[in-house]
């Protein structure tokens, strides 16, 4: 089986690495060459254009930054649909919406081609060494056939339902994860002003209900003051954009989300867009030092 993969980024990367680990020929494609020739490092061959890789592989996986270029590639520009064999299988590991996920979904079936949204958990690191949480959607029997390979590239691999159903897991996981590192950004700041430690105050906050994955990984970052970017600001600004959006499709107002967004826009505003979302925290900063 040829596999092809599009889109060599932080994420994609990792993903085609393990695919060549596992010993599956891979087709590879990037705007970018330099990131095509580093994953050839490992094996793989480079696909001169998308759709040389649309014309040729059986299955085939993206990872692009954001739903419009998606869009663009496989139904706008290269038509990439058109061109991919009947009874072909598109992965998708982007995060896009729902209503993004299901207009793909229904142009692959016009072509007879089949469609899974799989949408990651964690960052580069995990896609490198193969644990990166896997949330998939699509039909279910497409699903079945292609697990082993997904679990090649990540785990735990989760089958939540339909495309809209992945997608919007994704979203609102970002969501609660970026909310809850806008509250932690601001309990930093108010307990400097209280005149707490802060090194101290992300110590105790781990024995408490406030403990959370984000005190782990990015409590550091905002005591090193470090924000070396594992998930930009840019990038988690788009997430919650999107799931905001996606909610108000459905007559839900996300208000906690609503208002991480209105600080990592905030942050985008101070330059820090390619900064670590833990950048937000400076918008507290901001706050205090604009008051003294």
């Amino acid at each position: 089986m040829e596999i092809g993969f599009i889109g060599l980024g932080k994420m994609g990367s990792g993903l085609a690495k393990n695919l060549i680990r596992s010993g599956y020929k891979v087709m590879l494609y990037d705007i970018n060459p330099e990131a095509v020739q580093a994953v050839m490092k490992l094996g793989g061959r480079s696909a001169a254009s998308p759709i040389e890789i649309a014309s040729n592989a059986d299955l085939i996986f993206t990872s692009l930054p954001l739903p419009k270029h998606l869009l663009e590639l496989l139904i706008e520009n290269d038509k990439f649909f058109q061109a991919m064999k009947p009874g072909a299988v598109l992965i998708d590991v982007s995060t896009i919406d729902p209503d993004t996920a299901r207009v793909i979904a229904d142009e692959a079936e016009k072509y007879s081609v089949e469609f899974l949204a799989c949408p990651l958990g964690k960052g580069p690191a995990q896609a490198e060494e193969g644990t990166e949480p896997i949330f998939a959607g699509g039909k279910e029997i497409v699903f079945n056939c292609h697990k082993e390979i997904l679990e090649k590239i990540g785990r735990p691999v989760s089958y939540l339902g339909d495309v809209e159903q992945s997608t919007a897991f994704k979203l609102i996981s970002n969501m609660v994860g970026m909310a809850n590192l806008s509250v932690m950004s601001e309990g930093f700041q108010l307990a400097i002003q209280a005149g707490i430690d802060p090194s101290q105050f992300k110590e105790l906050l781990h024995d408490t209900g406030a403990n959370s994955a984000q005190l782990n990984l990015r409590g550091p970052l905002i005591l090193q003051n470090d924000y070396t970017p594992m998930f930009s600001v840019d990038l988690a600004e788009k997430d919650v954009r999107l799931g905001v959006e996606m909610a108000e499709t459905i007559n839900y107002t996300a208000q906690f989300s609503k208002l991480a967004l209105v600080h990592l826009q905030e942050a985008q505003n101070m330059d820090l867009g390619n900064k670590d979302a833990a950048a937000v925290y400076q918008t507290f900063q901001k706050k205090v030092e604009s008051k003294s």
